[in-house]
């Protein structure tokens, strides 16, 4: 009942209550040994992220220059970040405040590592040489040089109770250091480029480097020789040694024998024995993707290697299944250009981001689901009306059918259920049966509509090998085609171009009924109403318009907007509209009076998506600023306090005649001070000053005023001192403001009057008036002297 209420509730306030934004583009990754947080560059800042519920626990600013490499204290207390400012700065993870800035290279620092003890971090600059600094302490404790190039690589390693550092750099040689006796104790040389990982076996006798140059060498370092070069047939960028303790691949031949990892420009996570060199798992290739991995960090608690990639995604894989994929977290949305609820629930959102691969939140806890199939980008989407099949139009010039169950394994969630093929341009536009789930509409660059028979894709058990049917193509528009919208019935739908008409057709026969001229500009979206014979269009000449049905006729236009309306949709069972626009504003809209009812503003870019679930409580956005924006609808909220507030006020107004009838001076002077009724209290003073009994002795008129006064502190002394600078200003009431004023001022001390806010301009305020009145009153004075002088005359 009550959303039945809600639904037909004008709607005038909404408010941003969560959004999904950017943790990540680019740069260093790091986690925390107890696997809760994920450290992320941002820019040129820091993002210190929960990794069980994606909440952000700090932004750590940084100095304006890009992030060149942080560590993490397997403490987890702290956090070491390098910029190129060649500034090193320290962080306290669990206030988010930097504690030290240490001046550390003559170039900024590369890589960095922190010793297990959290004590020591060694960093490798691009300067050649490598420095171990005392983190707590803030301090240098050693310096080598050696290197003839930029450090590309630095690794710990503790063995014998001794402490030694390996390190790695563009002149293709591996440094051993001995942190006892300072000295380089070994050159390694074999790659012929630049190292980009190092890592030690558990037992501390082996170390293993990767390289650019496709290989990873194997060697005993004590002995300073090579044991083996595997080739990897991929440019590595990160290579290390799986625990060989937890014995991950029981009643396999793997069982017992040391794997490390490998990642690079394959993008393909693969493990491999470190005896013989052969490949032991390697991950399911994503279909159709195009990334490169740039770090892979162990997760030794878990048991899973979280692949960093180009393209600004966190991938996790499992070691003990197989290196399937159990979560992504998606660092970087670029331009979000469209969003659609998904789920029976509609617990989940689908977003195009600008990428080839589909993107699904859940929208409580911000999980991100990556679904792979698009070889470009997907450019709009929309879904049926149980949320149960999403569509998918991109710049591959094909669509896709997905069957969606958000409830099922994560491999099991986005199946895709059909490819449609046959434009020749990019698919620009889509939209879905509303009815039904028989067919659906798309439009394309090529400038043609095409209508998709869905009645032979199998939702049951889908298969991507599906190609789907078009029954009629039809050259639409002269221009390329924005947006294409279904009406209710399934009976019509509208196409919306850039040659600033919106048409209408027939879906059966794809014949044209009619169209709607009246826009100065492309136009951008269609929407039919759900109640109304009416469809709504949205512009670049900044307007929202209403044409009918019937006769193709504009029966309303709405101004407001200060740039092009990206996109429209009705609310309120047609009551209102709600449109979003370039000038990254969302706007709610009356259409009986034709106001624009209410503005929602979190955005910095253009908004290019809107997205409303079901029962109209939620509104999510979507932008250039690759930031989406929840809306939740606090109109009926807002008027229950609205009314609560009323009720409140008539009771405390009903309170204060009361008092003022009963004479009850005190409370009535309180309630009136909390009820900020100046005029009221004015009149209060003077009634008690007008009624001063015989014989009083007190500032005001009466004892209990005067201690009223005096008791006054904080908020309440500063708005009466406020209200008496405003009567000062007028002659009429200066005598009841000069009262109180000396009521005040005799009983309250210096450095009480000192501790308000604004208590010098208050003074400085009151002064002219002040003088003012005293001169008035001595030329009241004087020119009453006149009088005694003609009472003397007459004598």
């Amino acid at each position: 009942m009550e959303d039945n209420a809600r639904n037909l509730l004008l709607k005038t306030s909404f408010k941003s209550i969560k959004t999904i934004e950017s943790i990540y583009t680019g740069g260093k990754v790091a986690v925390t040994l107890d696997e809760s947080t994920l450290i992320t560059t941002l820019n040129e800042d820091i993002e210190v992220t929960e990794v069980a519920t994606g909440k952000k626990l700090h932004r750590l600013s940084g100095d304006t220059e890009i992030i060149t490499t942080l560590a993490v204290k397997p403490d987890g207390k702290h956090l070491v970040s390098a910029s190129r400012s060649m500034s090193m700065r320290i962080w306290d993870l669990s206030t988010g405040e930097c504690v030290r800035t240490l001046k550390a290279h003559e170039a900024p620092i590369i890589v960095m590592d922190i010793d297990p003890s959290s004590t020591l971090v060694a960093t490798g600059s691009a300067d050649a040489t490598v420095k171990v600094w005392d983190i707590d302490r803030g301090f240098c404790t050693h310096s080598f040089k050696g290197h003839g190039g930029v450090v590309s690589a630095v690794k710990f390693h503790h063995f014998n109770d001794k402490w030694y550092l390996a390190s790695g750099a563009d002149d293709c040689q591996i440094r051993l250091w001995d942190l006892q006796t300072r000295k380089c104790i070994a050159v390694l040389q074999s790659h012929v480029s630049v190292i980009r990982g190092l890592s030690f076996s558990s037992d501390g006798n082996t170390l293993i480097s990767g390289s650019r140059d496709k290989v990873v060498n194997v060697w005993d370092w004590r002995q300073k020789t090579l044991k083996a070069t595997y080739p990897i047939y991929e440019t590595l960028e990160t290579v290390g040694f799986v625990s060989k303790e937890a014995n991950l691949f029981k009643g396999t031949e793997w069982e017992n024998t040391e794997l490390f990892y490998t990642g690079g420009d394959k993008g393909l996570v693969r493990l491999w024995d470190v005896k013989t060199g052969k490949l032991a798992v390697t991950q399911k290739p994503e279909v159709n993707s195009k990334h490169a991995i740039s770090d892979i960090i162990y997760m030794q608690s878990s048991q899973q290697l979280a692949a960093v990639t180009n393209d600004q995604n966190i991938l996790m894989y499992s070691i003990t299944d197989q290196l399937k994929r159990v979560k992504q977290i998606v660092g970087y949305n670029d331009e979000i250009v469209d969003i659609a609820y998904l789920g029976k629930d509609e617990t989940h959102l689908a977003a195009a981001t600008n990428s080839e691969q589909l993107r699904v939140y859940n929208v409580e806890t911000q999980d991100c689901d990556l679904v792979y199939g698009h070889t470009d980008m997907i450019i709009c989407l929309d879904r049926s009306n149980d949320g149960e099949v999403l569509v998918t139009g991109s710049k591959d010039k094909t669509a896709r059918v997905w069957k969606i169950d958000v409830e099922a394994d994560p491999s099991q969630r986005y199946l895709c259920a059909g490819v449609c093929v046959g434009h020749t341009e990019s698919v620009g536009a889509i939209a879905f049966a509303r009815k039904s789930a028989h067919f659906m509409i798309t439009g394309s660059q090529d400038r043609t509509i095409k209508y998709w028979n869905l009645r032979d894709i199998d939702l049951a058990a889908p298969s991507k090998d599906v190609h789907v049917r078009s029954l009629y193509t039809h050259q639409a528009h002269e221009k390329d085609i924005n947006s294409i919208s279904i009406a209710p019935n399934d009976k019509i739908f509208a196409t919306g171009s850039q040659d600033k008409t919106a048409k209408i057709w027939n879906v059966d026969t794809g014949a044209l009924l009619g169209v709607c001229k009246g826009h100065k500009r492309g136009v951008w979206c269609t929407r039919f109403s759900t109640v109304d014979q009416v469809l709504a269009t949205g512009s670049s000449d900044k307007t929202v318009k209403i044409w009918s049905l019937k006769d193709f006729t504009c029966l309303k236009t709405f101004e407001g907007h200060t740039n092009s309306v990206l996109r429209v949709d009705f609310l309120t069972a047609g009551l209102q509209l709600v449109s979003s626009g370039s000038d990254g504003l969302v706007k709610l809209w009356t259409i009986k009076t034709n106001e624009c009812a209410g503005t929602l503003d979190n955005h910095t870019e253009k908004v290019w998506a809107l997205a409303i679930r079901k029962d109209q409580k939620f509104i999510a956005s979507g932008g250039a600023d690759s930031v989406v924006n929840f809306w939740e609808d606090r109109t009926l909220e807002e008027q229950e306090e609205e009314l609560r507030e009323k009720e409140e006020f008539i009771i405390k107004e009903q309170e204060l005649k009361t008092f003022i009838h009963n004479k009850d001076y005190l409370n009535a002077i309180l309630l009136a001070l909390s009820l900020e009724q100046p005029f009221r209290l004015l009149s209060i003073f003077r009634e008690v000053m007008e009624s001063r009994p015989e014989g009083d002795n007190s500032t005001t008129g009466l004892v209990v005023v005067d201690k009223v006064l005096s008791d006054l502190t904080g908020e309440p002394l500063e708005k009466l001192f406020l209200y008496i600078r405003d009567w000062n200003t007028n002659a009429k009431h200066s005598f009841i403001a000069q009262t109180v004023l000396h009521a005040l001022l005799s009983s309250h001390t210096a450095n009480e009057l000192v501790e308000i806010p604004n208590a010098k301009s208050i003074i400085d305020s009151l002064l002219p008036y002040t003088d003012r009145h005293y001169q008035r009153m001595d030329d009241l004075i004087t020119q009453s002297f006149i009088i005694d002088y003609t009472l003397h005359a007459q004598e």
